[in-house]
This record gives C-alpha cells, sequence and structure tokens, in this order.
C-alpha cells in the first residue's frame, strides 16, 4: 500500500504542474475538481458549472497560478455531467481554445439541450415501468430541467480515440475510455508520473453512481451502466497508478484496494437485492424503498439506477429474470 498522503499526493502532482482547482457547484456533491496543467499548451480538464460563482472562482484561482481563462489553449472534458462542462463554451468564447473530449461523445456533447432533453423522457419511461409513481417522477423531470441552466453544448475541436495520446511539451497524457458513471467516462494517463486524472470514474469518499442512461449513439436501449462501470474499474485495477486524481474530494493512493473494496460492496448489495426477490417478485421501486424507505424526489433516480444495476447483475447470471406485464417489470427469482 502507498504510504502517500493525499496531501502529499496534491503536492507530487503540483511538481509535476497538475493543480487542483476547486470550483463550487449548486449540488449535494459539494465542489468539482477541475485540473490545471502547466504545460504546452496550457490546458484545464474540465470547467466547473455554468454560474457566475464558478466562473469568479475559477478566474480567482486561474490568477493564483499567473493565469486567466483567456490564456487557456485546451479544455479536456472527462464526461458529460454538468458541473463538469458548464463553463466551456465561454473559457472557449474568451480563450479559443481547442476542446478535446472521447469523439463517442462528440454529438452528445454539441446538442446538449436536445439531449438533455431526450435523457429525460428517457428517464421518466424508466421511471414509470419501474413502479416509480407519476407525481415523483413528474417531479423529478422538473427538477432536473431546473438543472439543465448549469451545464452548457460543447464543441468538440479534438475527438479523441480510446487509448489516444495527447503530446504536451512535458508529458503525454493517454485517454481511456472508462464508462459506467456515464458513458462518456474518460480518464487521463501519465505513464511517467504514474498519475491518473479520473475525474469521477473514481472518488475516494462516495461510490460513483453509475446512472442509468441511454447510449451515446443515440439508441433508446438503456445502458447496463453498473455492469460497464464493473468492466471499467476492472481495467483501471490493472494500471499501476500511484496518485489518482479524482473529480471530487481528496486524490487516491490506494486505487486497487479501493477498487476491491467498491467491488465487495456491489456484491453485497448484489445478494441483498436476490434475497428480497427472492421473498416476493418486485418492482425497482418497491426494491429501493426496501433498500432505503422513501427517499428525497431527488434520488428517486439515483437509487433506482443503483437496483436496477444490481439487478442487471442477476439477470446475467440466469437467477432473476424481468416479468413485464406490459405497464411495471418486476423482478422474480428464475429457480
Amino acid at each position: 500500500m502507498s504510504e502517500l498522503t493525499p496531501e502529499g499526493a496534491l503536492e507530487q502532482a503540483a511538481l509535476a504542474g497538475i493543480h487542483r482547482l476547486r470550483i463550487p457547484t449548486p449540488f449535494a456533491v459539494g465542489r468539482v475538481n477541475c485540473y490545471l496543467l502547466e504545460d504546452e499548451p496550457l490546458t484545464l480538464v474540465d470547467t466547473g458549472p455554468n454560474s457566475g460563482k464558478a466562473l469568479d472562482e475559477l478566474q480567482s484561482k486561474l490568477g493564483e497560478r499567473g493565469h486567466s481563462i483567456d490564456d487557456l489553449e485546451l479544455v479536456i472534458v472527462t464526461h458529460q455531467h454538468i458541473d463538469h462542462l458548464g463553463l466551456v463554451e465561454i473559457i472557449v468564447e474568451h480563450s479559443g481554445a481547442d476542446v478535446a473530449a472521447i469523439g463517442a461523445a462528440a454529438q452528445r456533447l454539441a446538442n446538449f439541450d436536445e439531449d438533455a432533453e431526450a435523457d429525460d423522457r428517457f428517464a421518466v419511461e424508466l421511471m414509470l415501468r419501474s413502479g416509480i409513481p407519476e407525481e415523483v417522477t413528474a417531479a423529478l423531470q422538473s427538477v432536473s430541467r431546473s438543472f439543465r441552466s448549469w451545464g452548457s453544448h460543447v464543441g468538440v475541436s479534438r475527438p479523441l480515440d480510446d487509448g489516444e495520446e495527447i503530446a504536451f511539451r512535458d508529458r503525454t497524457l493517454q485517454a481511456f475510455h472508462r464508462p459506467g458513471h456515464s458513458p462518456s467516462d474518460t480518464v487521463f494517463w501519465d505513464a511517467d508520473r504514474r498519475i491518473l486524472i479520473a475525474a469521477d470514474h473514481l472518488i475516494a469518499h462516495i461510490s460513483s453512481n453509475p446512472l442509468i442512461t441511454p447510449p451515446l449513439d443515440g439508441s433508446t436501449e438503456r445502458t447496463q451502466a453498473l455492469v460497464t462501470y464493473i468492466e471499467s474499474m476492472r481495467k483501471t485495477r490493472e494500471m499501476p497508478a500511484e496518485i489518482v486524481l479524482s473529480g471530487h474530494g481528496d486524490p487516491i493512493t490506494n486505487h486497487v484496494e479501493l477498487i476491491d473494496d467498491r467491488l465487495a460492496k456491489h456484491d453485497r448489495r448484489k445478494e441483498k437485492i436476490f434475497k428480497l426477490i427472492a421473498e416476493e417478485p418486485r418492482t425497482g421501486y418497491e426494491l429501493a424503498q426496501a433498500l432505503w424507505g422513501n427517499v428525497a424526489v431527488t434520488q428517486a433516480f439515483l437509487t433506482l439506477s443503483e437496483v436496477i444495476g444490481h439487478a442487471d447483475l442477476l439477470v446475467n447470471e440466469g437467477r432473476i429474470r424481468e416479468d413485464d406485464d406490459g405497464e411495471v417489470i418486476r423482478y422474480e427469482t428464475t429457480g
């Protein structure tokens, strides 16, 4: 196990020219970590949400390093969530910076408003089919729409392939597509320094929720988000990273141990959900209530994604199946 502390990891990253900028968000997760790469090109990894407060703090933190948003030459977007990309359009207008992101997400990022509406329609259908009451679904849709102003469309001028390298003056970053938390999650690997910029793929203090979403190709079939996320974590587990820089909270210096712990927790939750289904067939909403009771409206889709993700694991193992009566889907055991 690494003896490097989170504070030491930040110092080591800073010595390598990678500086954490903690930008405020209006969301429960708190501040988002953006990363300034003092290199050529001068690069910002993620931006924070589209708000005056976030922009002011970004300008201030860049100023502490002797820069402004006008100086940025490249913006790297790690994934499609609004707390990570909301200021991209403003930054590009001021600086003319290039924008790099995984190529499979380029259309999704460019069509932010249209795709956000499509995502809401998808989520409403999924919630209703999972037994969530209409009034809860309508309330959550209203909350989701109110959040959209924190986002922004993103014109990707440098689409990246999985495994593609970005060459800087003093380093090379390799982009690896690691879908799960979102379909577009991408991590950036500095092999020479063994530093991984991972955004929300791995977070030390909370599990990254694999949200059920439509795939990037625009089809209406939902992703098996947790199944995909587990595959992505297993790939990251094999990387010889010494420091993992996350999208929220402190750096990770023991990613193998953390991933093993997360995999074990998912396995335990899967078995708990199987026991509930073995008692009687249940909808996703009924399973979520059995696990957590009545949660806040803003958490309803998060908890549903959690349940469906673990149910997908059980379906793939052949231990349960979906019983669709045309209105709602219930899970039942196959035995």
